[in-house]
């Protein structure tokens, strides 16, 4: 057999593979254009079910009529309760998007937590920025911060969390590489920390204050209102729009951190810069709604087994499926309880838990660990 027919030959690794890359690519193409769409599909049904269901039911038909006529068009019914339409807008629709937008920012803040460590379980909550982010609120909250007004909060959540994250990164970092169990360990110690100081806070608050800070430890959408839905609009577009732009080094850091340096990625430069968007991400959401664990460790797990690791679609995925979830757990919170509203936190942890360890062993069955 000669040289060009060996080339030549199926499985030889010739030109006949080049075909073979080819279909594998445009099938990817096709499976994240379909994630795409149904995530978005489905984004758009729970958020209408979403806003029409509690006390008072509106159809869904009734919900986007009284979203068109706001935008000046009369095409779909308004909703027939006298009261329906001034429910939907002051209640409703804030709790909607701000649910959009948290599970947003929590999904992308996971996903760039697990590019820039390479490890699954670098999850803003496992790191502690969550815990350190809440403990920052919770402080703001005990000693009546005002220094920025509706920002105060928020300001504070987000320094506290970008601490909270330093820290853990410097501990980390032995000769030049991020040991991943002492992430881990630090992770551990500062959520502890982070847990004592809001025991002390709670100690030292008023009636008012004291019930604030639980409302932060079991994480919660009840009351958002629309000031909140606009301070973490930019924060998380700003965020999301940062993250979508360093999604190549983070394939480029996926290859090791020599063969990224080589490729000209200032390695150091980029995860601290990105350290800084993960705590911006999570302040906002802690700020306004809580603790809520597991969306940014499930979600780009679960959307990195569906589609791959190219950060780009990933980061895409990811914060429609995290809007999708919060949006629906949301909304589980709301109406599995007669009169209640179960604090969301709790719920995603109830839940998300089990479906990780799910995923778990999924992964290590059929590929043998992190893939």
């Amino acid at each position: 057999m000669t040289l060009t027919e060996r080339k030549a030959e199926p499985g030889t690794g010739g030109a006949s593979s080049e075909p073979r890359k080819a279909t594998a690519k445009s099938r990817m193409r096709v499976r994240r254009a379909v994630l795409f769409t149904v995530l978005g599909a489905l984004l758009v049904v729970a958020a209408l079910v979403a806003a029409g269901t509690g006390q008072l039911g509106v159809a869904p038909d009734e919900v986007l009529g009284s979203i068109m006529n706001r935008l000046g068009i009369t095409l779909w019914p308004m909703p027939s309760h006298p009261n329906g339409d001034s429910a939907l807008w002051t209640i409703r629709f804030p709790r909607v998007a701000l649910a959009i937008l948290v599970g947003a920012a929590l999904a992308a803040a996971g996903m760039i937590m697990q590019a820039i460590f390479g490890n699954p379980l670098a999850e803003p909550g496992v790191v502690g920025v969550s815990s350190g982010a809440a403990l920052g609120a919770s402080a703001a909250i005990v000693f009546g911060a005002n220094f920025l007004g509706d920002w105060s909060i928020a300001v504070a959540a987000f320094g506290a969390g970008l601490l909270a994250t330093l820290l853990v990164y410097g501990v980390s970092r032995a000769n030049g590489k991020t040991e991943v169990v002492t992430l881990v360990l630090t992770g551990i110690a500062v959520n502890a920390f982070a847990g004592a100081g809001l025991a002390l806070f709670m100690f030292l608050a008023d009636t008012q204050s004291r019930e604030a800070i639980v409302f932060w430890q079991l994480g919660s959408l009840n009351g958002a209102r629309w000031p909140d839905v606009f301070v973490v609009l930019p924060v998380v577009a700003v965020g999301v729009t940062a993250a979508l732009l360093l999604s190549r080094r983070y394939d480029l850091l996926s290859l090791g951190e020599k063969s990224a340096r080589h490729l000209g990625v200032n390695v150091e430069a980029l995860r601290i810069g990105s350290i800084v968007l993960v705590a911006l991400l999570t302040g906002a959401a802690v700020a306004f709604c809580g603790i809520i664990a597991f969306v940014g460790l499930v979600i780009p797990h679960l959307m990195r087994m569906i589609i791959g690791p190219a950060h780009l679609p990933l980061l895409i995925a990811s914060t429609l499926g995290g809007a999708l979830l919060l949006v629906s757990a949301d909304l589980v919170a709301r109406t599995a309880v007669p009169m209640a509203d179960l604090p969301i936190g709790m719920l995603t942890s109830l839940i998300g838990g089990p479906f990780f360890f799910w995923l778990l062993r999924r992964t290590r069955k059929r590929a043998g660990g992190w893939g």
